[in-house]
């Protein structure tokens, strides 16, 4: 199990995890962050499987095979509110 530290420094390290992950304000699929951050779509499904073995993010949908849906989770949350602090 990871700690709240572990995870921020997983997000901060690399740059398009870290936009991904901040980009899940709302439920977004990966086609949509792909788009909006300018990420290749795998690179954002490597990523959304990372953040999702980690709990810092959750799939709204997962039985469907395509439009899968995407938010933080209240762990992802207080993780990115860490991050915040850093920024500072």
């Amino acid at each position: 199990m990871s700690t709240l530290y572990d995870d921020v420094s997983f997000i901060v390290r690399n740059k398009n995890r870290r936009l991904v992950f901040e980009a899940l304000d709302e439920p977004k699929i990966p086609t949509r962050l792909s788009k909006e951050l300018k990420v290749n779509i795998g690179f954002v499904s490597n990523i959304l499987i990372e953040l999702l073995q980690r709990k810092l993010i959750v799939c709204l949908n997962p039985n469907e095979k395509r439009h899968r849906y995407y938010k933080r989770t209240p762990k992802g949350n207080n993780v990115l509110k860490e991050i915040a602090k850093i920024k500072e």
